[in-house]
């Protein structure tokens, strides 16, 4: 046993024909290591950095490596135009005992996770202590090559319902920015797919001189990680998704399950505020709640209110996105709703205030891009295999208002890649290699059913997260230390801790909600 294993890691193979090392060395792509970009304390606090934890990211930082590798833009014509990748490599604490290189994937599309191994490191993780963490920007994103388009001017949010004739005229400007975009530098963009971020990895791979990559992945990262599986199966160690997202990009599919998940976690809540109604008020069972809360609905969007001092309109879409949130904000959530009860202006109730009535600094210079959002739609729209005619998501949405009550009304009634003038690309998946994918039972960004149809198309390990926490496992240090033990030793687990509902109905210091305030 422990022969046929050491012949299967390379440590008993024959020495390699000096002939072929040198080939070998000749083809092995080269990354370009320079200088790392500097991050001025102003740029550190707006990502988020306190002054306490400012030693330490650049402590952390110090020890990163930055670079560029060149790849194709296309690898139907590898000798064709090139472009650069921007990644960052954080070596292993022990190197003694180093298992080899992680690259590590925040989702997106269109996230950078150029400084993720350092933000993995200053949480519970302790994934460096023997890995190599590699960071990346995918093609199109941060500091690697890329483009920006005109697009996503879809007009004013509506300040009521949304009639047939406002939707028509929004997936007309969809079309046109789609068509706008997809066309300014089609070489480029079309370019844009998950398959070829997945090659960029492995052309990573070879240039650290790794014979295998582990990787992990949250979001679109694990349709990434799926795909690099897929098209890469004996150059993939160990591979940990979490929150998994549908095996089969088709973003009409990707709505409708979405609103099914953000209905049934909005039941959890229901239930929540029914058990304290003698704080909220809005009835004793979670039917009653449901009620209330549609009618509160309603009445916002037959009189939206406008409080002057926040500069905010809250409409019947405010309410339904404040029903979606996952538990951590239930207890702000169901403060919002109450105080909104009645409430007529102009001025804010206080937890509105709170929560709303400050706006993010100014962006200083220098700060690194985190998300880019023409590569986001690019990715979307490039693989999107789903329905995109009007008639097709106007008809879905009118549906999902009629089911879904509360929340239907903050799903898209209009589909995202309408327009969209580039081919769709596909990628057959297909399993190889360790694989664990954990999906958590009742959050909406992933829902829990795409977990089992990822393991159903590719294999793997399903790992059950009990909670609506999009990504928490690496978050929860109950979790984080099964990913760690995971990656080093390879054993797996059934269950993960995920985050637990709040049982107090006090507000926290710091916000939950995610929601946007209208503009």
């Amino acid at each position: 046993m422990i022969l046929r294993t050491l012949l299967t890691l390379g440590l008993l193979a024959a020495p390699a024909p000096a002939a072929t090392l040198a080939s070998a060395a000749a083809e092995r792509p080269a990354i370009a290591w320079q200088e790392c970009p500097a991050y001025s304390d102003d740029v550190l606090h707006w990502m988020g950095l306190d002054d306490q934890r400012l030693p330490e990211f650049r402590k952390l930082f110090g020890r990163t490596e930055c670079g560029t590798l060149t790849v194709p833009q296309n690898y139907a014509d590898p000798g064709g135009k090139q472009i650069t990748i921007a990644l960052t490599r954080l070596k292993a604490a022990d190197q003694e005992h180093r298992l080899g290189s992680l690259a590590v994937n925040p989702g997106g599309p269109g996230g950078s996770g150029y400084l993720m191994p350092i933000e993995l490191t200053m949480t519970e993780a302790k994934l460096n202590a023997r890995y190599d963490l590699i960071g990346f920007d995918p093609r199109g994103v941060g500091y690697s090559t890329k483009v920006r388009c005109a697009g996503g001017k879809q007009g004013p949010e509506p300040a009521g319902p949304v009639s047939e004739e406002l939707a028509r005229k929004v997936y007309d400007q969809v079309v046109k920015d789609n068509q706008a975009c997809g066309q300014s530098d089609p070489g480029f963009i079309g370019q844009l797919t998950t398959a070829n971020v997945a090659r960029d990895i492995d052309r990573v791979r070879a240039a650290l001189g790794e014979s295998k990559i582990s990787f992990l992945g949250v979001s679109w990262g694990t349709w990434l990680g799926t795909v690099l599986r897929s098209l890469f199966p004996t150059k993939v160690h160990r591979m940990w998704l979490d929150s998994v997202a549908l095996p089969v990009p088709k973003m009409d599919v990707f709505t409708e399950v979405r609103a099914m998940a953000t209905d049934r976690d909005f039941q959890r809540m229901a239930k929540w505020i029914a058990d304290r109604d003698d704080v909220y008020g809005f009835g004793t069972t979670k039917a009653q709640v449901v009620s209330a809360l549609t009618e509160l609905r309603k009445a916002y969007d037959a009189k939206p209110v406008t409080f002057t001092d926040i500069d905010l309109t809250v409409t019947g879409r405010m309410i339904a996105e404040a029903a979606g949130q996952p538990s951590p904000g239930w207890p702000e959530v169901a403060q919002v709703l109450k105080e909104l009860v009645g409430a007529t202006g102009p001025t804010a109730p206080p937890t509105i205030k709170r929560l709303f009535g400050d706006r993010p600094p100014p962006t200083p210079a220098g700060v690194p891009e985190r998300h880019n959002q023409t590569a986001n739609g690019a990715f979307f729209c490039n693989e999107d295999q789903g329905a995109r005619t009007f008639d097709s998501a106007w008809n879905a949405y009118r549906e999902r208002l009629a089911r879904y009550p509360v929340t239907g009304e903050a799903t898209a009634f209009f589909p995202a890649c309408a327009g969209w003038p580039l081919p769709v690309q596909t990628t057959r998946l297909r399993s190889g290699g360790s694989l664990v994918l954990s999906g958590h039972l009742h959050e909406s960004p992933s829902p829990y059913e795409w977990t089992l149809e990822t393991r159903k198309a590719v294999g793997g390990h399903v790992v059950t997260v009990d909670d609506d926490v999009h990504g928490s496992a690496l978050r929860v240090p109950g979790c984080l230390a099964k990913v760690v033990g995971y990656f080093e030793t390879g054993r797996v687990t059934a269950t993960c801790p995920g985050v637990p509902v709040p049982t107090s109905t006090e507000l926290p210091d710091r916000a939950e909600l995610s929601m946007t305030a209208p503009r």
